[in-house]
């Protein structure tokens, strides 16, 4: 997949274009069903797709102390649209200049851009989606300056379960509250993180249980505690146990919040890596022991519990 990350760059795909535009945290059911809305639409009748997204998240700009945790990053996004075969991806560099463009100028430059290719065939969003100075535009702005430039226009419904909206907040409460399969259902895909692998102090070496230490990407993590997992990334795929929490056995006091995972037949360096690492069933809480010894025993169990659930 291609990231573009200037407006301007619209004039090197080869048209029309179909955009899908919006805020894709998370990339749940209700986003791929605009994101699919515009992708049907250039297998249909002909040009490209081009998924377009903003970074960082608006409201970590607009609103950075009510900004939560996010449900996937930008590299995260990356590798799920990829995926889902989408070829094209403009992130646009969202501050307090862009912030103050207005609806309209957002819109011709987007159509400006693009005339060079074959022009915008349609724009698909989400029928509440506002955007622009004072959230000014929305999907009747849009069919009004379609009308104009010649592009049509999806407000596709807000996606449903059960009569109740799919959001990144819900998914995000059920994350929090280690209710994965609730997120599985509301994202059509497990709920994962995405982390670089980062030195540590290779403690779990000396217990035979060599670890990957995670700097994960100011994403939503599930409750503190030992975790089944399944994880891919540097080429290849493992299960694993993981444990998020603050390792009080060894940190003592200056413990802080890590993600490390054991991945059954890890056997070489995967330092400055992106690891994604799907959560699959919670074994326990986390818990301080005596000692190395008992800790040791208590991540063998640990180990051995996790290949059970996984199948192995």
């Amino acid at each position: 997949m291609k990231v573009h990350t200037r407006i301007a760059d619209l004039s090197t795909i080869t048209g029309p274009l179909h955009l899908a535009i919006g805020v894709f945290d998370g990339i749940h059911l209700g986003h791929q069903a605009v994101i699919e809305n515009a992708t049907e639409s250039a297998k249909n009748s002909g040009g490209t797709a081009v998924v377009v997204t903003f970074d960082p998240h608006p409201i970590r700009v607009l609103a950075s102390k009510k900004a939560p945790r996010l449900l996937a990053s930008l590299p995260h996004q990356v590798r799920l649209l990829s995926k889902m075969g989408i070829q094209h991806l403009l992130v646009i560099s969202f501050d307090t200049e862009f912030a103050e463009k207005p609806a309209e100028s957002f819109v011709n430059e987007l159509c400006e851009s693009a005339a060079s290719s074959g022009g915008i065939a349609r724009i698909s969003v989400g029928e509440s989606w506002k955007f622009g100075r004072g959230r000014g535009g929305d999907v009747a702005l849009l069919e009004k300056i379609g009308a104009e430039q010649g592009f049509s226009v999806s407000g596709v419904p807000i996606f449903e379960i059960d009569g109740v909206p799919v959001s990144s907040t819900r998914i995000r409460e059920a994350v929090t509250h280690g209710e994965f399969e609730i997120a599985r259902e509301l994202l059509g895909r497990a709920y994962s993180v995405l982390g670089t692998v980062i030195e540590g102090r290779k403690l779990g070496r000396t217990l035979n249980f060599p670890t990957a230490n995670l700097a994960v990407h100011s994403e939503q993590l599930p409750p503190v505690g030992v975790y089944a997992v399944r994880a891919d990334g540097a080429g290849d795929s493992w299960n694993g146990v993981a444990n998020l929490g603050f390792r009080p056995t060894v940190e003592g006091a200056k413990a802080k919040l890590l993600l490390e995972v054991h991945l059954f037949g890890l056997n070489h360096e995967i330092y400055g890596e992106d690891i994604e690492v799907e959560f699959v069933k919670f074994l326990r809480g986390e818990q301080k022991f005596d000692g190395l010894d008992a800790l040791k025993a208590q991540i063998a169990a640990d180990a051995k519990a996790a290949r059970e659930m996984l199948g192995e």
